[in-house]
């Protein structure tokens, strides 16, 4: 068994739980009602005063759609962002775990080799593995011949170069979770130049939907991306962290497992056993 810890998954279910409401609130139609208009005068017709006792007209809309048409151009681009920011958070929850970074049928075929005193073999298993235990297996072994402490650096210095590119891979979380509300931000500056233009550039009387508009872009582009920035910081901390534990388990298992290598080649082979006649 090797010495490595469990991680915990974060509650997926929770996650897909509040994605369903979500989805439920946001594709609920909404009533848009047209605004009155002005009465032509107290000799309106009789007609025309029934009419307006009528109840006044609405059309449903999605909410979803609503959302989307408000977002435009910024609003896309946040939204391939966020598909990009969930499809990294699966690939590293699939990659960055205990049984990926070092299997245990990586170990039980080395030890099985070992305790054969079969040391070629057990490079040549460990070069052919595709995970991150057996390259610090082989570059160990690969440097024993030079004796074990060069052995150990070398073994130190490919684990900083496997953690700096899971550092890297990580890095984006983070770079996602700053450049988020700074995004939201120009949604939000854009918005609120449309809404003071209709001010500015109105002569008439000010309808208030004309000014409403830009402000819902305004808000509703901050809250976009203000939704992508904090689980993007959530998940770039849990992967650091998942990462520092993760070089730290696997580098003192290769060191270990080296060590009664370096050990067990210094032993003399036992003499075989002659058989009676």
């Amino acid at each position: 068994m090797l010495p490595l810890e469990q991680h915990r998954v974060p509650p997926v279910w929770l996650v897909l739980v509040l994605l369903a409401i979500s989805a439920f609130a946001f594709t609920r139609p909404i009533a848009v009602h047209a605004q009155d208009e002005p009465e032509a005068g107290a000799a309106a017709p009789a007609a025309d005063a029934a009419a307006l006792a009528k109840p006044e007209a609405h059309k449903a809309k999605s909410t979803l759609w609503w959302i989307i048409e408000t977002s435009g151009l910024i609003g896309a681009f946040m939204l391939l962002v966020s598909i990009y920011f969930v499809g990294l958070v699966v690939q590293l929850f699939m990659e960055l775990r205990a049984p990926v970074v070092a299997p245990p049928e990586l170990m039980e075929k080395c030890e099985a080799l070992l305790a054969k005193r079969d040391f070629n073999g057990i490079y040549k298993v460990a070069k052919d593995s595709a995970c991150e235990l057996g390259q610090l297996i082989a570059t160990g072994l690969a440097a024993l011949s030079f004796g074990f402490d060069h052995a150990r650096e070398t073994i130190d210095r490919q684990s900083e170069e496997i953690t700096v590119g899971w550092e890297k891979r990580i890095s984006m979380l983070a770079v996602i979770g700053t450049l988020g509300p700074l995004v939201g931000l120009l949604g939000t500056l854009k918005g609120m130049i449309a809404s003071f233009s209709v001010i500015a550039l109105s002569d008439t009387q000010l309808k208030a939907s004309e000014v409403a508009g830009g402000i819902s872009e305004a808000l509703i582009l901050t809250f976009e991306g203000v939704g992508l920035s904090v689980p993007a910081i959530y998940f770039f901390a849990v992967f650091k962290n998942r990462v520092s534990q993760l070089s730290v388990s696997t580098l003192n298992v290769a060191d270990d497992f080296i060590f009664r290598v370096h050990t067990t080649a210094q032993k003399k082979a036992p003499a075989p056993t002659e058989t009676a006649s």
